[in-house]
């Protein structure tokens, strides 16, 4: 199934660290002007688009993060060398001699750097990699650094999309591959009629608490919300059955519980039904770690909101490059589509 490698590639490759999604959210903003009746940016950076439906007494909301997991500089030696705090999760022995991005006064290169192995003890060579191990060599002077980079300013890596078989495979797949899936399903709907106000939320700060999508779910108190995320692929070497929560090309990922929520059962049959109907290949999603905005979509309107997700399969999460099967991909587009059009069919009281 093809995809829009193009905007895809565009969408992973901008840099966006938590805190610092303009440049991201930018893009999709270009993208989404034409496809929706208005949008807005709020104060804490959430970009909302809403496509009018023939009823509002029963907002849909959807939300796809759009920040990326990076750093924050927190201390420049004497040197030159820079030292970052962590901005989300990260396997700190993926980041051995990995290049990033540093966005100071303009973008600069620099690379992740540690003890050499030939310097290290067998005692150090046996203990697992600390993030306070690593520091960034720019390879400049402490003075030519200090001239464009100061405390505070964002890191995020460096890494191209390209194509690998059937899947895509680059950094930040968590969570521009949802934010893909989003735009998409407002291209797919734009021409549609749909029963319900339906607003997609590009939300910040996901990786460090999931704010932005409870500063959203406040402000627009969905009736119904559905969160776009990827979730752990784990069909690996050595993984036990029990242990892959998803796996790569056998379909869009219905989410039935993580760790910050449980999905509200009625979501999770109606999502059923429709890839069902749709002939979308589905597999059911139970993440015991890790949370997504399904939290904050579900609990933080003033009603509450029949909540769940629709996850896009991804190895690798939170590593250096991450990999997601093209067909996922699609059919999670397929699915938050045709959900969106059919809310108004389905017995939500049964």
């Amino acid at each position: 199934m093809a995809i829009d490698f193009e905007l895809l590639q565009a969408l992973v490759e901008t840099p966006g660290a938590p805190g610092y999604e303009k440049r991201i959210r930018d893009l999709v903003i270009n993208h989404i002007k034409p496809l929706v009746d208005h949008w807005w940016v709020d104060n804490l950076g959430n970009l909302v688009a809403v496509k009018k439906g023939q009823n509002s007494d029963r907002p849909i909301m959807a939300a796809a993060h759009l920040d990326e997991i990076g750093f924050m500089v927190n201390y420049i030696d004497d040197d030159g060398f820079v030292y970052f705090n962590t901005l989300g999760g990260f396997d700190p022995k993926t980041l051995t001699a990995q290049r990033v991005l540093v966005h100071g006064k303009e973008d600069l290169i620099g690379v992740m750097s540690a003890k050499p192995i030939h310097m290290m003890t067998d005692e150090e060579r046996g203990k697992a990699s600390k993030i306070s191990d690593f520091f960034i060599d720019m390879g400049l002077s402490k003075g030519e650094v200090m001239e464009k980079v100061e405390v505070g300013n964002p890191i995020t890596r460096e890494r191209a999309l390209i194509r690998m078989g059937h899947c895509v495979n680059g950094k930040s797949l968590d969570n521009r591959v949802a934010v893909y899936v989003l735009v998409k399903t407002l291209e797919a709907l734009a021409a549609q009629t749909i029963p319900y106000d339906f607003h997609a939320v590009f939300t910040v700060q996901e990786e460090v608490g999931i704010r932005g999508a409870q500063v959203a779910a406040h402000q627009i108190n969905p009736f119904f919300g559905i969160a776009i995320d990827t979730t752990v692929a784990y069909d690996l070497p050595g993984a036990r059955p029990q242990e892959r929560i998803t796996e790569l090309g056998k379909g869009a990922a219905i989410k039935v519980m993580d760790a910050s929520a449980i999905c509200d059962p009625r979501m999770v049959s109606y999502l059923k039904k429709i890839a069902v109907e749709g002939d979308i290949p589905y597999q059911l999603e139970i993440l015991t770690a890790g949370g997504t905005d399904t939290a904050g979509l579900q609990r933080t309107g003033k009603n509450g909101a029949i909540a769940g997700a629709i996850s896009i399969p991804t190895r690798h999460l939170h590593q250096v490059v991450e990999m997601a099967h093209t067909h996922d991909i699609a059919h999670c587009i397929a699915l938050l589509t045709q959900a969106v059009a059919g809310m108004d069919r389905h017995d939500w009281n049964a």
